[in-house]
């Protein structure tokens, strides 16, 4: 009898406290990182991980079909609103930040460049390498799907809300943007600094018009002179905290954010 109600009570314990995360894919590693480590930390817990874009996480959340919504973009009025209308609270958690790496393939000579020539690169005004110092190639030009927060996030502080030019590669996974970039002489795209590896050079940035060029890297990121900083955010509905919480304080822990440091993001 006291077996049977023991299994009863951690079958009940493991419901309780099983959730699920679902979004950006920049913040997928880490999320899936967390959750592991803090299952084990906590027997009977289940943390599911999913990725998507940020945009997906944040129409989970407001469906109710996700706990947490990680994102790598704030969320817009709209979509609060649309939470608010179905009777919560949006609450938002920074658990860490990331620098977003403007990447080409290792085989181009190009090492630098300026705000205005990334602006000019995605919006395609410039199609060749050789009009910034590079070889005579055509530039291929590849970013996140719109529901990225990463697309956005680009969008917004790089581009200067100028719309993309048309017929840019769009690709569902920052994986596949590295991918897509390793095998194509002429391309450029973004990434988060986690998914910075050798397959791709990161380039160095200038936003003072080529006067400093900046290496994306935690050290320069930290040091706030790498310009394209943003934060990775978790949101969560009000009702939901009480499940919630254990979990993000533990990716707020020291244990937690040695985990956001040893994956390359940068901890709070």
């Amino acid at each position: 009898m006291k077996k049977i109600l023991l299994t009863t009570i951690l079958s009940v314990a493991s419901i309780l406290t099983a959730q699920t995360i679902t979004g950006s894919d920049t913040v997928l590693p880490l999320s899936q990182q967390e959750a592991e480590a803090y299952m084990k930390a906590n027997k009977g817990a289940k943390v599911t991980v999913t990725g998507g874009g940020s945009g997906v996480g944040i129409s989970a959340l407001i469906d109710g079909t996700t706990d947490i919504a990680q994102s790598s973009r704030k969320i817009k009025f709209d979509e609060k609103k649309k939470v608010q209308d179905k009777g919560s609270t949006v609450k938002e958690v920074i658990i860490a930040f990331d620098a977003l790496a403007v990447v080409v393939n290792p085989k181009n000579k190009v090492t630098n460049l300026t705000r205005e020539q990334l602006e000019g690169i995605f919006t395609g005004k410039i199609t060749n390498w050789k009009e910034v110092g590079g070889d005579d190639l055509k530039i291929v030009a590849y970013s996140r799907e719109t529901s990225s927060g990463t697309y956005e996030f680009f969008k917004e502080e790089v581009l200067k809300k100028k719309d993309y030019m048309a017929g840019i590669q769009s690709m569902p996974a920052t994986g596949t943007i590295v991918q897509s970039i390793s095998q194509t002489p002429g391309a450029i795209g973004y990434i988060g600094l986690a998914y910075l590896d050798k397959k791709v050079k990161a380039i160095h940035v200038s936003y003072d018009e080529g006067k400093t060029f900046v290496e994306p890297s935690v050290k320069t990121a930290k040091d706030e002179t790498y310009p394209i900083v943003r934060p990775l955010i978790y949101y969560y509905a009000d009702k939901s905290e009480s499940i919630v919480k254990p979990f993000i304080d533990y990716v707020l822990s020291p244990a937690g954010q040695k985990i956001v440091s040893d994956i390359g993001f940068i901890t709070k």
